[in-house]
C-alpha cells in the first residue's frame, strides 16, 4: 500500500542459553578482610591489563593474548591470568560496541537537524517527520549545533577507525561522582568503599571435567566454598594446596537442584564474589550455559492462540486471542513504576512479568505475542525538540531489559515468546477494535486495542475485522470476502440460501431464518406445489 512501510514476518524469540543464581555469604571479619585484599590485588591486575588491551586496539592477536596471559601468570596464576585477560577483552568489545551506538546516535541526530533545517522556519511537521524551526533564531543555534555533531562524530568514527576506546574500571559515573560528593550525598569514605567493591576481581570462569567444575573458586555439594590465592598472598591460605576456605556453608534456594547436578557431573560454572558496601554484604554468583531448547515452529506454538501484551511506560496490556484472531474474556492490565534506582525498576518489571505469566499459563495459551521495539532512533534529542518529558520517557523505557526478561522467564513456565513488527499496532487497533470492544462496563483503552492488532498480527491475521464488501453489489459475484470464513465451514457467516428456496410446508434449513414469509397476493407468486387456476366467470354479487 502507497505510504505505508512493509511490515515485516514475526518469529519465534529464541530462548535463554544461559543461567545465573545468586545467594549471600555468611562471612566473618577476617574472610571478609582476605576477599577484600585478593579482590584488590586482582582488581590492579585486570585494570593494567586492560590498559595493555587498550593501546594494542585493532593490532591485537592471538600472540599478544599469550604475551598478557604470561606476564599476569606469573604474580597470580595460570587459571586467574586466563579469566582476567579474557573478562578485559571483553569489556574492551563491549567499550567498542557502545562507540558504534554513539557513533549511531550522531547520525541520526544529524539527519533529523538537517533535515529540519532545509524547511522553512515555522513549517509544521508531521507525525513521521518534525518540521521546521519555530524561529529564525533557533534555526541559527541549530545550524551551529549541527557543526558540533559532525566534529563529535567525525571524531568518534576516527576513533572507531583507530580501534580506540574510553572505558573506566569502576565505571565512568562514579568516577565523576567523587568530584560531587555533596550532591551525590557521600562522604569520602562512604565513595572509597563504593570505588574499591567495583574495582575489585573475583571472578573465575569454569572447566569442564575439572573437579566440581571450576578449580578457582569451588564450591562442594555440601556447600563449602575455597578461593585459590594468587602466588603474592599465598602466605594467607588457610587450606592445603594455597587455597583459602571459609567456614559457612552456601545454599543456592534457586535453581540449587540444578546447579548441585552440574557439579556432580563435573561440569563448567563460573563464579564471582561480590561485595555490597552499602548493606556491607557479600554474595557470590553461580552462573552456567545449557543448551538452549529447540524452537518450535511459529504455527505449533499458536495451535491455542496467544495472548498479545502491549507495552508502555506504567503498565503491560495484555488480551487473550482465540486461533482465529478473536478476544477472548477481558482485558488485563500489569502495572509496574519506572521511577527510582535501577533496582527497583528491575523488580517492578520482575513483578509484572510474573503476574503475565501466571496469567498467561492459567488461560492454557503457548505463546505470547510481543513488539520488536527499539527507540534507539528515536532517542535523540533532535527529533522531539522541547518534548523534554516524551524524550525521557522513551529512554527510560526498558525495551531490551523487558524482553530479555520476558524471555528468560517465560521458558521457566514452557511459554514462548514471539515477536511481532510493531509498525501501525496502535493505530490500527484503536481504528478497528476500540470502539466495537467498549460496552457500558468495559473501557476499552488504545493499549487494550493495541494489544488485540499485536496478537492477530503473530497469529497471521489481519488486523482489520473485515473486508470491504464486493464490487458492485452485497453479492459475492466476484468471489467471497477474503477475510471472511468459507461458505462451506461451519458455525460461520457464509451465504446463506434463501428462506423460500425449499419445498412447501419443509421446515427451514439450518442457519436461515424461522419466520414463515408472508403470503403472496399474486398469482406469479404462487408456491410451486400449487396450480394457477383462472376463473373463466367474473365473480358478481
Amino acid at each position: 500500500m502507497a505510504g505505508f512501510r512493509a511490515v515485516a514476518a514475526s518469529f519465534v524469540v529464541p530462548g535463554p542459553a544461559g543461567v545465573a543464581v545468586r545467594t549471600r555469604l555468611r562471612l566473618t571479619a577476617v574472610e571478609a578482610g582476605v576477599l577484600r585484599e585478593v579482590g584488590g590485588l586482582l582488581g590492579s591486575l585486570a585494570s593494567g591489563d586492560l590498559a595493555v588491551r587498550c593501546r594494542d586496539g585493532l593490532a591485537h592477536d592471538a600472540e599478544c593474548w599469550a604475551v598478557r596471559k604470561r606476564v599476569l601468570t606469573g604474580v597470580s596464576s595460570s587459571r586467574w591470568a586466563g579469566s582476567i585477560t579474557k573478562a578485559t577483552h571483553d569489556q574492551w568489545a563491549l567499550a567498542r560496541r557502545g562507540l558504534a551506538a554513539y557513533i549511531r546516535g550522531l547520525e541520526a541526530g544529524i539527519a533529523v537537524v538537517r533535515h529540519r533545517l532545509s524547511l522553512p522556519v515555522g513549517e509544521r511537521g508531521t507525525k513521521r517527520a518534525a518540521g521546521g524551526y519555530r524561529s529564525r533564531r533557533e534555526w541559527h543555534a541549530k545550524s551551529r549545533r549541527l557543526t558540533v555533531l559532525v566534529a563529535r562524530r567525525d571524531r568518534a568514527v576516527a576513533e572507531w577507525r583507530a580501534g580506540r576506546v574510553r572505558v573506566v574500571r569502576g565505571g565512568k559515573r562514579l568516577a565523576n561522582t567523587r568530584h560531587h560528593l555533596t550532591d551525590a550525598r557521600l562522604s569520602e569514605g562512604g565513595w572509597r568503599g563504593r570505588w574499591d567493591a567495583a574495582r575489585m576481581f573475583l571472578s573465575a570462569d569454569g572447566e569442564t571435567g575439572k573437579r566440581y567444575g571450576n578449580e578457582t573458586i569451588r564450591i562442594t555439594p555440601d556447600g563449602h566454598l575455597s578461593v585459590k590465592l594468587p602466588t603474592q598472598l599465598a602466605h594467607l591460605a588457610n587450606a592445603p594446596y594455597g587455597r583459602f576456605a571459609l567456614a559457612g556453608a552456601v545454599v543456592f534456594p534457586y535453581r540449587g537442584e540444578e546447579w548441585a547436578d552440574r557439579i556432580a557431573g563435573n561440569r563448567a560454572v563460573a563464579y564471582t564474589l561480590h561485595h555490597d558496601p552499602d548493606r556491607d554484604r557479600w554474595y557470590v554468583t553461580a552462573s552456567w550455559q545449557r543448551k538452549p531448547a529447540p524452537a518450535l515452529p511459529l504455527d505449533a506454538v499458536l495451535t491455542a492462540g496467544c495472548i498479545g501484551v502491549d507495552m508502555n511506560d506504567d503498565h503491560l496490556a495484555a488480551w487473550q486471542l482465540d486461533p482465529h484472531g478473536n478476544p477472548v474474556g477481558e482485558p488485563h492490565r500489569f502495572c509496574y513504576d519506572l521511577s527510582g534506582t535501577a533496582p527497583h525498576r528491575d523488580a517492578q518489571i520482575r513483578h509484572a512479568l510474573t503476574r503475565l505469566l501466571h496469567w498467561a499459563r492459567g488461560c492454557g495459551v503457548r505463546a505470547i505475542a510481543v513488539e520488536d521495539l527499539n527507540f534507539d532512533r528515536d532517542k535523540t534529542r533532535e527529533k522531539h525538540g522541547g518534548r523534554k518529558r516524551f524524550r525521557r520517557l522513551i529512554s527510560r523505557f526498558p525495551t531490551s531489559r523487558l524482553r530479555a526478561r520476558l524471555v528468560s522467564m517465560a521458558a521457566e513456565h514452557g511459554l514462548t515468546i514471539v515477536a511481532v513488527d510493531p509498525a501501525y499496532t496502535s493505530r490500527w487497533g484503536a481504528q478497528h477494535w476500540q470502539k466495537p470492544l467498549t460496552t457500558p462496563r468495559r473501557k476499552t483503552s488504545r493499549h487494550d486495542a493495541a494489544s488485540i492488532a499485536i496478537g492477530r498480527r503473530a497469529l497471521g491475521h489481519p488486523i482489520r475485522r473485515r473486508t470491504a464488501p464486493p464490487r458492485n453489489d452485497q453479492s459475492d459475484r466476484y468471489g467471497h470476502r477474503t477475510v471472511q470464513a468459507p461458505p462451506d465451514a461451519r458455525g460461520c457467516d457464509g451465504n446463506r440460501p434463501p428462506a423460500t428456496d425449499r419445498p412447501h410446508g419443509e421446515p427451514p434449513p439450518n442457519g436461515t431464518r424461522k419466520r414463515q414469509p408472508s403470503a403472496s397476493t399474486t398469482v406469479q407468486d404462487a408456491p410451486r406445489t400449487h396450480q394457477r387456476v383462472q376463473d373463466p366467470l367474473t365473480r358478481t354479487g
